[in-house]
């Protein structure tokens, strides 16, 4: 599961870099290029709901071992696209097939480690290698482009696909699907896939037209009116809910998807304006930036390491609490950078402040979402959680870059873009301030570990115990 994490974070960011050199490669238009961006995730963002639910209905092994496949295979068909249209296909057939197996993975770890310290280290494991994948990403993409051409951000998920497969096949025990306990929800289905999806595409074409445009306010009055649809559907329906009522009734689950929808709102921002202050204001090459950047992913690493440690006896929302304000911290000191300033002290030291603080953050915040979910929602919670963090991950970076560059101006002087990128990340500082107050005032002030099934806790697991204050 850590490897098919590795390889869908690194594709997130893998081809950023070599967005140039695939412009030039195949012809792409101005606006045709950031629909090799957006493609994937409208796809990814947009199906994740769909991809849990599936992979709660027909088993989660098989769904992963099909996402895999289909992941791979796209990969294959992107490397070698001859037009724009091929590789914009190339892409979105990479969403979908990350769409399956990304809530996949999650739900078999969750199914597999339901309580005690194996669940603490797991997803300690799994937060670490997530974080890693997306800061080696950029690394990665800049050295392939660079020195192996832009076809092979493309081909490096193949390898990476192919090894994921293999341990699965062969590490992954197959068990048969839970029951279904009744008809499957088509109507919800496509409503809340169709408002998912409409709502990223809204988002993600900001860069073409403004928040107050017409063309955005109706994308996203249309996404609201979906979704609203399908609360509607989901709370009446007598047939197997896309998210069963209850779901969002666990103020673990609620808490946990509030608390991370802020966070990947911040996150997303943060590695953009950080490699924008490195090139545009430090005039650091891209391959060096991805360099500079590393640390970020050692940060992390430590952060949940320090998790994994504390997770045994400090509260879920103890945690969430500290990583929230360790990482508003450090996006507080992000927002001090200068025209004048150096890497040492604007970028390193703040980037290894947050990156500790994220590093805390994720490993508890995806135990928390999970918390008292039965076995047969397990894909579905997962869903929610990747489908949280894509979204605001979307929404965070589109509103933020648009007050960093409105408050820069067209100038583009180094102090107004080091200005504009500040203010970015000052906002980002206030986006986590206000997770924090989510885990303060909405999660549980309890700490629990719960089986898969609501059965006993396993012998050695943790029972509900009172927070320390």
């Amino acid at each position: 599961m850590a490897v098919v994490q590795f390889m869908v974070s690194v594709d997130l960011s893998v081809v950023n870099l070599g967005l140039p050199q695939i412009s030039s490669g195949l012809g792409f238009s101005a606006v045709g290029l950031t629909w090799v961006i957006h493609a994937y995730a409208l796809t990814f963002g947009g199906l994740l709901l769909l991809g849990g639910k599936i992979a709660d209905r027909f088993g989660h092994r098989r769904v992963l071992l099909i996402g895999l496949a289909v992941f791979g295979i796209a990969s294959l068909l992107g490397g070698f696209a001859q037009e724009p249209g091929h590789l914009v296909a190339g892409r979105a057939l990479q969403g979908i097939g990350a769409a399956a197996l990304s809530p996949a993975a999650l739900a078999l770890l969750t199914v597999t480690f339901p309580s005690g310290k194996e669940r603490v280290r797991a997803y300690g494991i799994w937060s670490a290698v997530n974080a890693a994948g997306g800061a080696l990403g950029v690394l990665i993409g800049g050295a392939l482009t660079e020195y192996a051409g832009w076809r092979w951000v493309m081909f490096i998920s193949v390898p990476m696909a192919a090894i994921a497969l293999a341990l699965a096949w062969r590490g992954v025990a197959p068990a048969p699907p839970l029951a279904p306990s009744g008809r499957p929800d088509v109507l919800g289905a496509i409503l809340g896939t169709a408002g998912m999806t409409l709502l990223v595409f809204g988002v993600v074409r900001t860069e073409q037209y403004a928040w107050t445009s017409p063309v955005t306010l109706g994308t996203l009055a249309a996404a609201a009116v979906l979704l609203a649809a399908f609360v509607a559907v989901e709370r009446t329906t007598t047939r197997d809910p896309l998210v069963r009522p209850g779901l969002l009734a666990n103020r673990w689950v609620s808490g946990a998807n509030s608390f991370n929808l802020l966070l990947g709102a911040a996150m997303a921002s943060c590695f953009y304006f950080a490699s924008l202050y490195l090139q545009q204001v430090l005039g650091t090459s891209p391959t060096l930036a991805g360099l500079q950047l590393l640390p970020f992913a050692f940060g992390v690493i430590i952060g949940a390491a320090v998790a994994i440690k504390l997770g045994y006896r400090v509260a879920l929302r103890t945690l969430l609490i500290a990583g929230g304000l360790v990482t508003a911290a450090g996006f507080a000191w992000f927002g001090l950078m200068s025209a004048n300033g150096s890497f040492l002290v604007d970028v390193l030291g703040p980037s290894l402040v947050t990156s500790i603080g994220f590093g805390l953050c994720l490993g508890p915040v995806v135990s928390a979402a999970t918390v008292d979910v039965p076995q047969r929602d397990a894909g579905t919670a997962s869903g929610l959680l990747s489908s949280s963090r894509q979204i605001g991950a979307s929404l965070g970076l589109a509103a933020l870059g648009t007050a960093a560059h409105g408050f820069a101006g067209s100038s583009a002087t180094p102090q107004a873009l080091a200005e504009g990128y500040g203010l970015g990340m000052t906002l980002g500082a206030v986006l986590l301030a206000g997770a924090v107050l989510i885990a303060f005032f909405v999660l549980p002030r309890t700490s629990a570990t719960a089986t898969a099934e609501h059965d006993a806790p396993a012998p050695g697991a943790p029972q509900l115990v009172p927070e320390a204050e």
